[in-house]
């Protein structure tokens, strides 16, 4: 496993934590939907959460949340209405964004990141 690989699996698991931290289920991780591989998904109370999880080292571009681009989003999109056609209910895509700072690491929960997906 290359060490990219390494840092994005030790984000996802971070997340999860922060995640549980704050309230949330966590049901799974690299779920595959609609043929898309989502880094987690999560309950909050009765809601399903697609969660997308980007960890950046720098911000120069944007940081960690910009990297959620518009063919990412229909992505997360396209694995929010698999989940919702699953099991109904509410559903929702949450981005866990994660952007290395000279301090650490600066971590932001963007709920319901993603528009249009239920």
């Amino acid at each position: 496993m290359g060490r990219a690989q390494e840092h994005g699996r030790a984000a996802e698991s971070l997340a999860a934590a922060y995640l549980e931290i704050a309230g949330l289920e966590v049901l799974g991780r690299n779920v595959r939907l609609a043929g898309v591989e989502v880094d987690l998904v999560a309950r909050e109370e009765r809601t399903r959460v697609v969660v997308e999880v980007k960890l950046r080292n720098r911000a120069d571009y944007g940081g960690a949340v910009a990297a959620v681009d518009e063919r990412k989003r229909e992505r997360l999109r396209r694995a929010a209405r698999a989940l919702l056609a699953e099991a109904g209910g509410p559903v929702r895509v949450d981005v866990v964004a994660m952007d290395r700072t000279a301090d650490g690491l600066a971590l932001r929960h963007v709920r319901g990141a993603v528009g249009g997906s239920d």
